[in-house]
């Protein structure tokens, strides 16, 4: 999935000083006691790509992620960008207390990092850096991210409906009926008008933190 742009495709993107790309650690910590993140997509870029839009609906690359967890289709979308550098991914679930770090590149002092994950057990839920600058020298900048609803289904917590992690395990993305309020929001968390239990898997935001360190 990698896609390092060459120096020369960096001093165009970002001018002569920033053609050398510097080596970055995206360190995400679930910060939630009952929710999973599915594998961590992270991308860096120039500025002015965005995952999403707050009030926006979301695209179907990002609909794909936060309903199924499956961020294919959006790294296939965004690898057709030239303002992309590089795409990695964190390779596993990610358990509630527990970090991961991904190692990116990026053009040094001026590049951004975007990253998103579904939320297990959610509908729709993600978190996500959008467009987050990358420290200019050898320190670290950190993050936080709330739960995002993509809007893209309604929140019925039923099981059959949320991919499998956590209490569900044998569900698929997607709710049959009405859709979802259509755009991306903060996500009001676990109600338990489902099958899910809110002491068990509701959270208090920021539900991620994300440390960005450059290591070279």
């Amino acid at each position: 999935m990698k896609k390092i742009l060459s120096g020369l495709a960096l001093a165009s993107l970002f001018g002569t000083s920033a053609a050398m790309a510097a080596s970055y650690e995206v360190t995400i910590t679930n910060v939630t006691h009952g929710t999973v993140f599915t594998p961590i997509f992270v991308v860096s870029h120039a500025p002015g790509v965005k995952l999403f839009e707050l009030g926006q609906p979301a695209s179907d690359e990002l609909t794909a992620l936060a309903e199924d967890g499956d961020f294919g289709p959006l790294a296939t979308d965004l690898e057709k960008d030239s303002r992309v550098v590089d795409l990695a991914d964190s390779g596993g679930l990610l358990p509630p207390g527990e970090s991961v770090t991904v190692t990116i590149e990026a053009p040094r002092g001026k590049g951004q990092v975007s990253l998103a994950s579904m939320m297990l057990p959610t509908n729709d839920g993600f978190i996500a850096l959008n467009g987050a600058w990358a420290p200019r020298n050898k320190h670290s900048i950190i993050y936080s991210s709330p739960g995002y609803d993509a809007g893209s289904e309604p929140n019925d917590e039923l099981c059959i409906s949320i991919p499998g992690g956590g209490p569900c395990g044998g569900g698929e993305g997607g709710s049959p009926g009405a859709g979802g309020e259509d755009y991306v929001h903060v996500h009001s968390g676990i109600h338990g008008i489902g099958d899910l239990i809110p002491s068990e898997s509701d959270w208090r935001n920021p539900a991620a933190h994300i440390t960005i360190k450059r290591v070279k």
